[in-house]
């Protein structure tokens, strides 16, 4: 079943378009705002529409924030088709472009033909957002503010462990049992330099911390 990701901030458009795209067999995931929109990629959507006239963060930028990291199409909703408006739509990485308003019929004829041509949605990419920091776990690699972080393979290893499980409170022992295994040498002591050094390479790039301390227990990764 293909996943189809609907962002717009019309209610009613995105109702309309979830009842169609879901009778006709798509798993449909929607968004009414850029937040709501990165919390969506996270699960891998086949294809996008995406409304440009939006409030706070609009379409335009959206993909530009996203397109680095999905691979699937974009297909733009807007009732603004200038030559001007296409070319910035295109340079920002979308893959087309659907008139506002359109035949509910023939945007899905569109969307088939570009699921049909798509190709590069064999590699996707496991990518979570948050605010400036990326975690890209497919390519094992962390950006803040799209510069990516250099880090050590166990700091990553602790990173993916914590950041996969938001809100989930891990002792040093637990850590390192997860990360290092029961059979290596050495002790849950070494847990804390670990955070140390991560936390200074996210503070040194200007990036919020993201690990929590929970005194006398262990580790969370922040909601």
């Amino acid at each position: 079943m293909k996943k189809i990701l609907i962002i717009d901030d019309e209610a009613d458009l995105r109702k309309m378009l979830a009842d169609y795209f879901e009778v006709n067999g798509y798993l449909v995931l929607t968004a009414k705002d850029g937040n709501e929109t990165l919390r969506q990629v996270e699960k891998q959507p086949d294809i996008v529409l995406l409304d440009i006239n939006m409030p706070e963060m609009n379409g335009l930028d959206i993909c530009r924030k996203i397109r680095s990291y999905v691979s699937c199409p974009i297909l733009f909703l807007t009732a603004r088709v200038e030559d001007a408006d296409k070319i910035s739509g295109f340079q920002a990485g979308g893959d087309d472009y659907i008139q506002k308003p359109f035949s509910i019929h023939e945007l899905g004829a569109r969307v088939e033909a570009h699921l049909r041509r798509e190709l590069r949605s064999q590699k996707k990419s496991l990518v979570k957002f948050s605010d400036d920091l990326v975690i890209d776990y497919s390519e094992r690699a962390l950006y803040c503010n799209e510069l990516q972080i250099s880090l050590a393979k166990k700091e990553f290893d602790i990173i993916e462990l914590l950041s996969t499980h938001p809100g989930m409170v891990f002792d040093k022992d637990r850590i390192y049992e997860r990360v290092w295994g029961t059979d290596e040498e050495g002790g849950s002591s070494v847990i804390a330099e670990h955070i140390r050094r991560i936390r200074y390479k996210l503070k040194e790039h200007g990036c919020e911390n993201r690990l929590e301390t929970v005194w006398g227990v262990g580790y969370k990764w922040r909601k």
